[in-house]
């Protein structure tokens, strides 16, 4: 019985293993395909939605064809989503630039800019997962991904931290990454955004 057992679990972990190193080769195809510049944001809500499924108990469908659906589905939207971030994600940038050579400044400017990158964090955390979610326009999305962000600040963290965790982990280890850094960082992106999600289709529900 429990050989029987170990070699189910053993089973489990490898068809797991497997999946994820599946949708991250997929990921890493479909970003190239994208030249990165227009692949890499819909790969992301490809991936981001394989796993939703996955944490919906909806593990029987063909991983190659939904997620090459859902990246055709969300092209336009995730680019415009993706390059708007990045655009805002610049612009921080180069005010961090001018702010470090300008000497002294005011104490408040430093305070207000950090600020502004925790807030910058939190829409790129909830925009993706609200865009694989819900339907709705980008403004909508936005507006959203800080609302939800701030008033679950603690899962906002928890995000966080593992993503920052798996790009550690990625960068001590270069091998883990062609094969799990982003599909388990997804994976868990999805199941916390998913958490927030249940408790506000309840709410809507009651």
């Amino acid at each position: 019985m429990k050989g029987n057992q170990i070699v189910s679990s053993l089973d489990t972990i490898l068809t797991w293993l497997t999946r994820l190193a599946f949708v991250n080769l997929l990921w890493i195809f479909f970003s190239i395909l994208g030249i990165f510049v227009v692949g890499i944001f819909p790969a992301t809500v490809a991936a981001f939605g394989v796993c939703r499924k996955w944490l919906l108990w909806q593990k029987d469908f063909p991983i190659w064809s939904t997620f090459k659906q859902l990246y055709k589905e969300d092209f336009i939207t995730s680019n415009i989503l993706g390059w708007i971030l990045t655009f805002i994600g610049v612009l921080l940038y180069v005010n961090y630039r001018i702010m470090t050579n300008s000497g002294e400044v005011f104490i408040g400017i430093p305070i207000a800019f950090y600020l502004l990158n925790i807030f910058y964090v939190i829409l790129n955390i909830w925009s993706f997962a609200l865009l694989s979610h819900y339907s709705g326009s980008i403004k909508q999305h936005l507006k959203n991904s800080f609302i939800i962000g701030i008033a679950n600040v603690h899962y906002s963290v928890a995000i966080t931290v593992i993503l920052f965790g798996i790009i550690y982990v990625s960068l001590e280890f270069p091998g883990f990454i062609p094969f799990f850094s982003i599909s388990l960082g997804t994976l868990s992106w999805a199941w916390i955004s998913l958490r927030v999600f249940k408790k506000i289709d309840s709410i809507k529900v009651i």
